[in-house]
C-alpha cells in the first residue's frame, strides 16, 4: 500500500464543556524555573513564557484512502519541516516501510537534526504507525511486541496532590519554583515547597522532583543534599542536555536518588552517549519530541541492555506513550500530566479515543492503530497565516 499524500494538519477540538465546582489547577499558577528565568521580565508560569507553540498534527493518507494521524511538540515551528521537506520525500513509497523511511528522513536532515526537524519526524512517524496499525487491523502496542502487562502504572505530575490522591494516584512528581541565581534565599524556598508537598503526598507515597535544566552540576549536587530528608525516588533533568560532562558527574556522587533525565535529548544519539557513559539511572525520552515511537523502541533498547529503565516524558496523556509503556517490559510507569483543574474529570482534555486514568492506571484502546477517533470534520490544514494561533492542545 503507497502512501498518497502526507499534510501538516491541525485538530479544531472543540473546548471542553465549562464545568461547575471547579477551581484552578496548578497548572495556572505555579512557577516552573527554565534556564530562561535568569531574566526576571520572563514569567515562569506556564503558558506564558516565550517560545512557547502549541502541537501540530501529521495526517498520512494511502492509496485506499485510510488515513493515521500523529502529533508533535513545536508546532509552528515544524510544520513546514513536515510540507516542505518530508513530504515530497515520502509521499509514494511503501506506507508499511517505516524502518525505511525514517532512515531516509534522518539521512535527509543529517546536518540540522536534533531539534524541531526531529521533533516534525516524531509526528511523521506516529501517523505511520496508525496507519500501519488501521491497514493491519491491530492495535500498535501488538505490532510492537503484545502487552507485558494487564496496565500501565502511572504517576501524576503536578502541586494539586492532596486532589490527585483523591481521585487515585499514588505517585507524583512536583515543580521547580528556584533558578540558581536566586541564591540561599530560593534554596531555602525550594525546600519549603518541597517539605510541603512530601507531607501532603505521605512519608510513603513516591514523590519525583524536575528542575528542568535550570541548574549546573555543582547547584544540582547541593540541592540534592538539600532535599535527601525528603526521599525523592528521582531528581529529574537538574542539567541541559548537551552537559554529559555534568550528568557523569552528578551520577557518580549523588549515590541516594536516581537521577533521571532526557525529554530534551533529541533522537537515539544523544541518548546512546548519554547511556553510554552511565551517565543516567532513568532516561525519559518523549515520544512527539525524540523522533517517533520508531526512535523511542530504540532508545529503549539500548537503555535495557545497559540495565537503565526508560519511562517517557509526558506519555499516559498520548495514546502513543500509553501503547509504549503497556508493550515494553522495563517500563514500569507513565507520566500523567496533569493539566485540568481541581474537580474537573482528567478525561476532558484527552482527544477521542484515548483512555483516561482511573485510581492511578490506564489500559491502552485495543482498536486498530493507536485507536484515536477524531472526526474528520475536525481535521484541518496547517494554518500557515496565522502561526500563532494557539494550537488546542489535548496533552501538554
Amino acid at each position: 500500500m503507497k502512501i498518497k499524500s502526507v499534510r501538516c494538519v491541525q485538530i479544531n477540538k472543540p473546548a471542553p464543556p465549562v464545568r461547575s465546582n471547579t477551581k484552578p489547577g496548578w497548572n495556572t499558577y505555579s512557577t516552573r524555573s527554565q534556564p530562561i528565568a535568569r531574566y526576571s521580565e520572563y514569567t515562569r508560569v506556564d503558558g506564558n513564557k516565550p517560545g512557547q507553540s502549541g502541537k501540530a498534527w501529521v495526517q498520512i493518507t494511502a492509496e485506499d484512502g485510510t488515513f493515521g494521524l500523529g502529533s508533535f511538540a513545536h508546532g509552528a515551528m515544524g510544520a513546514s519541516v513536515v510540507d516542505y521537506l518530508i513530504a515530497p520525500l515520502i509521499e509514494g513509497k511503501d506506507a508499511l516501510a517505516i524502518e525505511l523511511i525514517n532512515d531516509q528522513i534522518w539521512r535527509m536532515n543529517e546536518g540540522f537534526q536534533g531539534g524541531i526537524a526531529t521533533a516534525a519526524q516524531s509526528g511523521v512517524d506516529l501517523a505511520l504507525w496508525d496507519l500501519k496499525g488501521k491497514l493491519l487491523d491491530r492495535p500498535v502496542y501488538e505490532l510492537i511486541g503484545g502487552p507485558s502487562r494487564d496496565h500501565v502504572e502511572l504517576y501524576a505530575t503536578g502541586d494539586d496532590i492532596e486532589w490527585m490522591r483523591e481521585i487515585g494516584f499514588e505517585r507524583f512528581k512536583i515543580s521547580n519554583p528556584f533558578f540558581y541565581e536566586e541564591g540561599s534565599e530560593g534554596l531555602a524556598k525550594l525546600e519549603d515547597h518541597v517539605a510541603s508537598q512530601r507531607e501532603v503526598a505521605g512519608d510513603d507515597a513516591e514523590l519525583t522532583f524536575n528542575p528542568v535544566m535550570s541548574y549546573n552540576a555543582d547547584l544540582a549536587l547541593r540541592v540534592a543534599e538539600r532535599l535527601r530528608p525528603y526521599k525523592l525516588r528521582w531528581l529529574e533533568e537538574p542539567l541541559p542536555p548537551w552537559d554529559l560532562e555534568g550528568h557523569k558527574e552528578l551520577k557518580r556522587a549523588m549515590t541516594w536518588t536516581a537521577l533521571a533525565t532526557g525529554e530534551h535529548h533529541y533522537g537515539r544519539k544523544q541518548f546512546q552517549q548519554l547511556i553510554a557513559a552511565r551517565a543516567v539511572d532513568i532516561v525519559q525520552p518523549d515520544i512527539e519530541w525524540a523522533g517517533g515511537l520508531s526512535e523511542i523502541l530504540k532508545i529503549y533498547t539500548y537503555a535495557e541492555a545497559a540495565g537503565i529503565e526508560t519511562i517517557t516524558h509526558m506519555g499516559a496523556n498520548t495514546a502513543w506513550g500509553q501503547h509504549f509503556a503497556y508493550a515494553m517490559p522495563e517500563t514500569t510507569l507513565a507520566e500523567w500530566f496533569m493539566d485540568t483543574d481541581i474537580g474537573q474529570p482528567v478525561a476532558d482534555k484527552l482527544m477521542p479515543g484515548v483512555p483516561a486514568a482511573v485510581d492511578g492506571k490506564v489500559v491502552p484502546s485495543n482498536a486498530p492503530g493507536f485507536g484515536l477517533e477524531i472526526p474528520e470534520d475536525w481535521i484541518v490544514p496547517w494554518d500557515y497565516a496565522n502561526q500563532k494561533r494557539a494550537v488546542y492542545d489535548a496533552g501538554e
